[in-house]
């Protein structure tokens, strides 16, 4: 049965409300802390970007953009308002809000978590590697990794032990990670919560998400600041490294 959602959050930014708005209303700047969600940018009220018609446009300060189903149900919604703050920071009032069909807990919880997740991910961006080129890269664990348990799997394979908090986690350093064909993996952890984990490195920001608490598989998505990154080659040694934690 369908029934309504919304997701609102607060957060202050290391950033101007300029680069605030080219990090959340650009194809480029989503990519860099988010995912990939279109090409360019949009321009003005009632152009459809990335999937979505927008609703609100008032650069660099507020705009929104809604997805509407056949029959007129909007089944998703994104508002953000940038407001500066003293110091050459900002605060962004971000509000997700729609419908879902299935497993309305389910869905709303992993759609919280994630949330804060990325918004965490947007102030590690706009904090270390703002304006830089970004490769996206991505890649799903088997269905082994739907387990209870799974994500766990993959932290021990990260060189983290235990159910460790943030507050003794987050700021250490991982053990050297090679995967075959990259560069050394040398990074320091900047989130951890029982379903996700963050990693950054001088060039980069590495995500794992236990989506397995979810119902979904283990996966990871990682925004990559070096330059000539081979997005494909990157893609496939993730992919394989995770098929060998869960084989």
């Amino acid at each position: 049965m369908a029934r309504e959602f919304e997701i609102r959050r607060e957060v202050e930014l290391p950033a101007s409300p300029e680069q605030v708005w080219a990090a959340v209303a650009t194809g480029a700047g989503q990519a860099s802390w988010l995912f990939p969600t279109g090409e360019g940018e949009p321009h003005g009220v009632g152009e459809v970007w990335a999937g979505h018609t927008v609703t609100a446009f008032d650069p660099p300060h507020h705009i929104a953009v809604q997805a509407q189903g056949p029959d007129g149900t909007v089944f998703n919604a994104l508002e953000y308002i940038i407001e500066a703050r003293d110091g050459g920071t900002a605060v962004l009032r971000y509000v997700h809000s729609g419908v879902f069909t299935d497993d309305w807990d389910n869905q709303y919880d992993a759609a919280g978590q994630h949330t804060d997740f990325y918004l965490h991910s947007l102030a590690q961006y706009l904090r270390y590697f703002d304006g830089r080129p970004v490769t996206y890269v991505a890649a799903e664990g088997p269905d082994a990794s739907k387990a209870p348990g799974a994500f766990g799997v993959l932290r021990r394979a990260l060189g983290l032990t235990g159910d460790g908090t943030a507050d003794d986690q987050v700021g250490l350093a991982l053990p050297r990670l090679v995967l075959p064909g990259l560069d050394p993996l040398d990074g320091v952890v900047d989130y951890v919560t029982p379903n996700f984990l963050g990693v950054r490195t001088s060039d980069g920001l590495y995500r794992f998400y236990g989506r397995n608490a979810f119902g979904m598989p283990v996966g990871l998505a990682h925004h990559l600041f070096a330059a000539a990154v081979d997005r494909e080659k990157t893609e496939l040694a993730w992919r394989t490294w995770l098929d060998g934690r869960y084989a």
